[in-house]
Formats: C-alpha cells, sequence, structure tokens
C-alpha cells in the first residue's frame, strides 16, 4: 500500500472493532446479541402539581441563590463576561413584564420574538411568561412570507426584532395581510427600554396576578416547525411540557446542571425549541448561561467563557476535528495527529470491553494527549466535560473520537412536538451509536412499521389551528407518531435510523434509509452537505456539495494548486478522494443499499438558497426539485426514462 492510500484511508476512519460478547454499562450494540425490545417507559423521578410553572422555577432558583450569577453577558468592546445576578435578572424580568401589561397585552396575548441568540431573547422569554403572554419564535433568516404566516396563524399582538432592517421586514409582512396596528419594536432601538418604561405605573403585584394564574396546563409558547418535508405547523407547547422534562431531567443527569459549576454558552438559535428548552434546564439548575449572536467568534468565545458543556450540531463536531486534521497540514505533524487520533477511537472503543485499556494502550493515549488532545480540548475553552449533540446522527467512530481524548459525546434525539429532547445518553448511560434511553419520564414504543412512537408529559397540545394534522399525529390509543424509524435495545436505548417520509424505494423495491449514507459521507472533510437520491431508480446515487472554508486547506496539504469549487468538482484528485469517501461509506450498508454513482455540485445547500432549514437539515424534497436535472443526468434520463 502506497503512503497515499495511507493518508486517504485515515481520513476515513472505520468502526470495524466488533462489539463485546456480553453487553456492558455503556457498552456497544445489544442487536448483535439478538435482543430488542418494542416498549420502555422511564420513570417519573420527580412529580410536579399545576402549579410548576416556568416562573416558578426560576423563582425557586432566586430563592436558592438569589446573588450568585445566573448569566454571562458579553461586553461588546472587549472578551470579558459581565456577571447578572439571579436576583437582578429576576428584577428585570418583572420590570419587562410589567411593562408588557402596560402595553395593553391581555392574558394569552402573543408576543414575536425574531432575533439571533442574545441575552434579550432570554430576558422576553421569562418576561412574556410572567406575564402570561404566549412568546412566538420566528427565525430571523425567515423570508416576508414566512413571517406573514407566523403573524396570521399566531394571531401576534407584538413583535420584538433583534434590528431596524429585521423590524421593517415584519412591518411590510403585517401590511400584507391586513395587520397595520400590530406594534414592532427593535432591540437595537431601544425595545427593552420603551417596553419597561411602559410598565413603569404598573405594580409588581399585577404581575404577580399574572403569574399565579399560570397552571401547567398554560400554553408557554408556539413554535413553528422548519419544514423539511412540508408547510411548517404551529407546535403549541404548554408549561407543563417544559417544567415536568426540566425537573425530571434534572434529576436523571445531575452533573451537567445541578453544579455551581455547569456553564452553558448558547450559540444555536433561540429559535430551535431544543435551545429553548437548554435555556430553562440550565436557567433551573445551578450554573451559569452565556449567548452568542453568531459563530464567526465561536472559538475566542469558547476560550474565554469555558462552557463545561456544549449543545451542537454533527456536522460543528465533524468540522472540529476536520480543521484540526487539516492544520495538521502532511509530513511529521500529520503522521502525529493520525496516530493520535487512531488512539482515541482505541482507547474509546476498549473501554467497551470487559478487560478495559491495555497499559499499552493507556500510555500512547497519555502521550496523545500531551501532544494532540489538549489542544483540541482547548478549542472549544478547555474546560468542556461532555457535549450534548442532537438533529442527526453522529458517525460512531468520531464519537469515539471525542470520548477518546477527554470529551465524551451524549447523543439526543428530539422533536419540535416534545420540546426538545425524548432520550439522551448521559454520563453514566451511554451507548455509542445509540440516542440513550428515553428521559424520564417518556415512554417509547416501536411500531410493527418501524416507528417511534411516544408518550409522556412533554408531547405537546397539538398543531395550532390544524386539529386534522393534530389527530393524525397520534394513533388511536394516543401515542404520538414521530415519522422516525427506529429501535429499542433489551436495556432501552434507542437507535433512529432515519426517517419514514424519506425512505427511498428501489425499482428494484429495496427500502434505502439515506440519512445512514448522508452521515458517514458528511465527516469527509471535502464535503459539506450529502443527497443520497434513487427512489423508483435501478441504483442508489448522491449529490454531493463541498465545503469551500476546507477546500484551500485540503489542497494545500496535499501539494495540490488553488483552485475554485467549480473546478474542484471536476478535478481527479477530488474525485478520487470523494470516492473513497464512497467506499467507506458502502461497507456500513449491504450492496443494494450502495452507492453507485455520485455527482458533485458546484451550489452548496445554505440557509440563504433555501436548502437548508434553520437547524441546519436539508430541505429534501425542494433539494430534489431544484436539483432534478442533475439526478437526471446520473441516471441517463428523467424517471419514466430511466426505469424502461
Amino acid at each position: 500500500m502506497s503512503s497515499e492510500d495511507t493518508t486517504d484511508r485515515a481520513e476515513w476512519p472505520t468502526d470495524e472493532t466488533p462489539a463485546p460478547a456480553v453487553p456492558q454499562e455503556g457498552a456497544g450494540a445489544d442487536e448483535e446479541v439478538g435482543t430488542t425490545a418494542l416498549e420502555w417507559h422511564a420513570p417519573t423521578l420527580v412529580r410536579i402539581d399545576e402549579s410548576t410553572t416556568i416562573p416558578l422555577l426560576l423563582k425557586q432558583r432566586v430563592q436558592r441563590s438569589a446573588r450568585r450569577p445566573l448569566i454571562l453577558r458579553k461586553q461588546s468592546l472587549s472578551n470579558t463576561w459581565q456577571p447578572v445576578s439571579a436576583r437582578t435578572f429576576y428584577e428585570e424580568v418583572q420590570a419587562v413584564a410589567a411593562g408588557l401589561i402596560g402595553m395593553g397585552l391581555e392574558a394569552g396575548a402573543r408576543v414575536a420574538i425574531m432575533s439571533r441568540t442574545r441575552y434579550e431573547w432570554t430576558l422576553l422569554d421569562f418576561a412574556c411568561w410572567s406575564a402570561a403572554l404566549v412568546p412566538v419564535p420566528i427565525y430571523e433568516t425567515s423570508s416576508i412570507d414566512q413571517i406573514e404566516f407566523v403573524l396570521t396563524d399566531a394571531d401576534v399582538d407584538l413583535v420584538v426584532a433583534e434590528t431596524v432592517t429585521m423590524a421593517e421586514l415584519v412591518r411590510a409582512a403585517a401590511q400584507r395581510c391586513g395587520r397595520d396596528r400590530l406594534t414592532v419594536l427593535s432591540l437595537d432601538s431601544e425595545a427593552v427600554e420603551t417596553i419597561t418604561d411602559t410598565g413603569a405605573t404598573v405594580a409588581r403585584a399585577e404581575v404577580a396576578a399574572r403569574t399565579e394564574s399560570l397552571t401547567t396546563a398554560s400554553i408557554a409558547t408556539i413554535v413553528y416547525t422548519s419544514g423539511t418535508t412540508g408547510a411548517p405547523k404551529g407546535t403549541v407547547l404548554n408549561h407543563g411540557n417544559f417544567t415536568e422534562l426540566c425537573v425530571n431531567s434534572h434529576a436523571w443527569m445531575p452533573e451537567i446542571a445541578m453544579h455551581d459549576g455547569s456553564r452553558l454558552l448558547l450559540f444555536l438559535p433561540l429559535a430551535h425549541v431544543f435551545a429553548r428548552f437548554l435555556q430553562v434546564f440550565q436557567l433551573t439548575g445551578h450554573g451559569v448561561l452565556g449567548h452568542v449572536p453568531n459563530i464567526k467568534s465561536l472559538l475566542p468565545d469558547l476560550a474565554s467563557f469555558r462552557p463545561s458543556y456544549l449543545l451542537v450540531v454533527p456536522r460543528v463536531l465533524e468540522k472540529i476535528y476536520n480543521s484540526a486534521d487539516a492544520k495538521a497540514s502532511r509530513g511529521a505533524k500529520k503522521k502525529v495527529f493520525r496516530w493520535a487520533a487512531q488512539v482515541a477511537i482505541d482507547y474509546s472503543r476498549a473501554l467497551d470491553t470487559p478487560e478495559g485499556p491495555s497499559q499499552a494502550l493507556k500510555a500512547q493515549r497519555a502521550l496523545a494527549d500531551r501532544l494532540v488532545y489538549q489542544t483540541i480540548r482547548g478549542l472549544v475553552g478547555g474546560n468542556a466535560e461532555y457535549i450534548i449533540s442532537g438533529g442527526a446522527p453522529l458517525a460512531p467512530w468520531l464519537a469515539h473520537f471525542y470520548r477518546g481524548i477527554g470529551i465524551p459525546v451524549l447523543e439526543g434525539y428530539g422533536l419540535t412536538e416534545t420540546v426538545g429532547p425524548v432520550s439522551v445518553s448521559t454520563p453514566r448511560l451511554a451507548k455509542i451509536a445509540t440516542v440513550g434511553p428515553p428521559l424520564p419520564p417518556m415512554s417509547v414504543k416501536i411500531s410493527d412499521e418501524g416507528e417511534v412512537l411516544l408518550m409522556g408529559p412533554s408531547i405537546f397540545v397539538g398543531y395550532h389551528h390544524d386539529p386534522e394534522a393534530t389527530a393524525r399525529a397520534f394513533t388511536e390509543d394516543g401515542w404520538f407518531r414521530t415519522g422516525d424509524l427506529g429501535s429499542l435495545d433489551r436495556d432501552g436505548y434507542l437507535r433512529i435510523t432515519g426517517r419514514a417520509k424519506e425512505i427511498i424505494v428501489t425499482a428494484g423495491g429495496k427500502n434505502v434509509a439515506p440519512a445512514a449514507l448522508e452521515n458517514h459521507l458528511r465527516a469527509h472533510p471535502l464535503i459539506s452537505q450529502a443527497l443520497v437520491v434513487g427512489d423508483q431508480r435501478p441504483f442508489i446515487a448522491a449529490l454531493i456539495s463541498l465545503d469551500a472554508e476546507m477546500l484551500p486547506t485540503w489542497l494545500h496539504a496535499r501539494g495540490l494548486p488553488s483552485m475554485s469549487v467549480g473546478e474542484a468538482a471536476t478535478n481527479i484528485e477530488v474525485l478520487a478522494s470523494l470516492e473513497k469517501a464512497v467506499e467507506a461509506a458502502n461497507t456500513h450498508v449491504s450492496r443494494a443499499e450502495s452507492i453507485r454513482k455520485i455527482k458533485v455540485l458546484t451550489t452548496d445547500f445554505t440557509e440563504a438558497n433555501g436548502l437548508l432549514t434553520p437547524s441546519l437539515k436539508v430541505k429534501r424534497t425542494t433539494a430534489l426539485e431544484r436539483f432534478a436535472a442533475q439526478i437526471d443526468e446520473i441516471y441517463g434520463g428523467p424517471l419514466e426514462e430511466s426505469g424502461r
């Protein structure tokens, strides 16, 4: 084997180590030993009554530690963080809540927030809840049509936008739907101060009365799904959906947020329900919360904030690994990094065996830690104990890599309709390649068709103004249909294998879950997105977009000249590396499910061009329509011709 072959193979670690013969706590898959479960019920650890609302949990936090920092605010002109005590934040919440009441908003009125992730979003959220109002997120990247839909469907009374530009877009949307009298404020034009001033004459007793009128059945928010397979739906969530899951999650995994050293830096959009839940989860624990409005300065922010755990999507973890690998360039540094990466993977796999890592492997890991791992841990602040990953499956080898370097990845699974997490691996209960056991007090069942069904207190109330869609979302006996395919092992650990609506059926009748192949392909440093195709076609193929940020580094490391994405799409060395990535991905599926051809696109998938949702999921239907010509080219013609 040539040295080039070795290099390309190292770009794509494989997961060849067999599962242990006897399952261990935190060990590998149980399907290999032939045991599965059809239903799993997590215990209720903490029982709540109807008064346990989100404002009550905040009040309890203030009563526990009024003077301790609750939130750290990034200073605009420096890389420092200003602490905000629990008492100070609570007083600000009360003042803004009074202002919202002073503006004439009745209990149950809807307040839309259109902003990037920042302190004011959290302040407005808790102020709305304290005033018995319903905050409604709008993604800051939303189009005028999407804004108009939310304003109309949710019957919004007030909008707080981040910028004047966003506010003008909202006003234009409001005019289109006949809501000319809608109040629109912007944070960069002192929206919070305007609201607070309006409440100067509102008695705090009036705020308290509003807060005390809430129950767990009161609506907490309406979150509009991003719509990967259809039009967005308004998901109605109540206070109990948040609070029962929150208090039980704290009891289930106190290592995350129930200690004074817990630090969470939010950089995913707060318009997304998982970030929203983590906001409540963190503030009702014992630690502190920080906000980052964008990821352009993420590495310096991580270094200065030093989070104890991170909330990410798998793409972030892939890019951290790929960036570290690329920075090693070539020669001796490259060999050291690849050796250290393999040591981390081997060490993590050894943790799942009865005998554990050997003394030799421990010694290798200690050396690799000094040479490589400390630097990588420093990229995420040097203080991270755990990484929580969701939104898509993480390649098992990558999960092993991060655990091997000392930052275990706790994979989780959830939906907008479940306030985020349904199941998650915990520091004590983790199996790589699963999304962990159900969070208390959730129940999970696998239908005869392989669909994941859910029941529990975090399941949403229903879809706003859409009783038919709500009815379709549940079985006759009350289980929520997730639309996801999965399995349970005998220990209750859940695996997600794909979306039922995304299953590809080839011309030969083979069912293929595209996510399994796509997730493996995206781990390649050059691949930004992959879209597996082949419905009613004779074989499986894939559309691949290139990562423009990684391309120059990748080319330099191989002594290749600089080139554009368009040039790289037809370059022989680039295509050869991509073909090896495809070969590696194919080792995880049967021959009938294997990718036979690829087409490299010159256009990436982004939010801006409408191919990604704000939570970075591919809009499959949109992508299939937009790239229909490229797909037809792969198969030698349109479906009716290629199928003959």
